[in-house]
């Protein structure tokens, strides 16, 4: 036995002689474990969904066959939770972001993880993971403007946007902006605005506690009523619903280039 696996195998030895420890099989089967852990980490980079998911199902029946109780897989998620948010600091968000990013990850698996549930908590990180992961890519349409005109609203989808305040901040008449608009990408501005606010209160709906008439606010949609409205007609269910629904598909809406 080599120095390093016979000072691990001694510091294991530390610890409390409980059943829980006893089920422990070698110190390899741990070295696959962080193995599959980091693995976990890449492919969540990697934007590999379904492979994560798959991972981090090895990695919480791995800790359910070694520990007893459900406050270990509690923690575990936790901590797994820790170790994205480190990644996030590194490569995409300010470290404020990423602390609010790890907090609701903590809310989440605080406020829904229940004894026999791991499996489906983990995939609810991990599709808030990939939305805070995943960036969405500048538009590249032909239209200089247009392209602008995307970016400002994807930055902006908390504020109140208007075709009148859109077309004010970027010198051009409302009429010019909404045919441009258009023209380049198959829908209205305000169609445009509408299907990113739905797109962005489903992680809302899915991943905090606000009453959907606070989403609706936050979005600045005139009313509870009229959100509820625009909501269904993109994602084919009520707000109300789709908070309540086991389903995860996410409406997500792509630009098509049209060609002029």
């Amino acid at each position: 036995m080599n120095e390093r696996v016979e000072r691990d195998v001694k510091w294991m030895e530390l610890l409390p002689p409980t059943p829980s420890y006893e089920k422990m099989n070698t110190f390899m089967n741990w070295q696959q474990f962080y193995r599959v852990e980091e693995s976990f980490i890449s492919n969540l980079e990697r934007f590999n969904e379904h492979v994560a998911h798959d991972q981090l199902g090895q990695l919480i029946n791995f800790i359910q066959n070694h520990q007893e109780g459900n406050l270990c897989v509690k923690n575990y998620l936790i901590s797994i939770s820790g170790l994205v948010t480190r990644q996030l600091v590194h490569k995409r968000l300010e470290p404020s972001e990423a602390f609010s990013f790890n907090v609701v990850c903590d809310s989440i698996i605080e406020q829904k993880l229940v004894e026999d549930n791991a499996y489906d908590v983990a995939g609810e990180l991990i599709e808030f993971y990939m939305y805070v992961l995943r960036e969405r890519e500048p538009a590249q349409l032909l239209h200089e403007t247009v392209n602008a005109v995307i970016n400002y609203i994807d930055s902006n989808l908390l504020e109140f946007l208007t075709v009148e305040g859109i077309a004010d901040r970027f010198k051009v008449s409302t009429s010019h902006l909404s045919r441009i608009f258009r023209e380049h990408t198959g829908v209205t501005l305000v169609e445009y605005i509408n299907i990113r606010k739905v797109e962005e209160a489903q992680y809302y709906l899915r991943f905090s506690t606000k009453r959907i008439s606070e989403i609706s606010d936050e979005f600045h949609f005139c009313n509870q009523s009229y959100f509820t409205r625009i909501f269904k007609k993109y994602t084919g269910e009520t707000p109300r619903r789709f908070r309540n629904s086991l389903n995860r598909n996410f409406f997500k809406y792509e630009i098509k280039p049209q060609l002029l």
